[in-house]
């Protein structure tokens, strides 16, 4: 998308993912998951 400001250009392109990041970003929402349930379950155990 470029867009034309007086004398300014203004160029904005969608930045490509490496297939790195796809499996960084993958595993970091794992560990999170992961990392959710142990949470629950020591509330749980704490709780109840």
């Amino acid at each position: 998308m470029t867009l034309n400001l007086i004398f300014i250009t203004v160029t904005i392109k969608k930045r490509r993912k490496t297939t790195e990041e796809y499996l960084h970003e993958e595993n970091i929402a794992r560990i999170y998951e992961e990392n959710k349930l142990k949470h629950s379950e020591i509330l749980l155990r704490n709780y109840f």
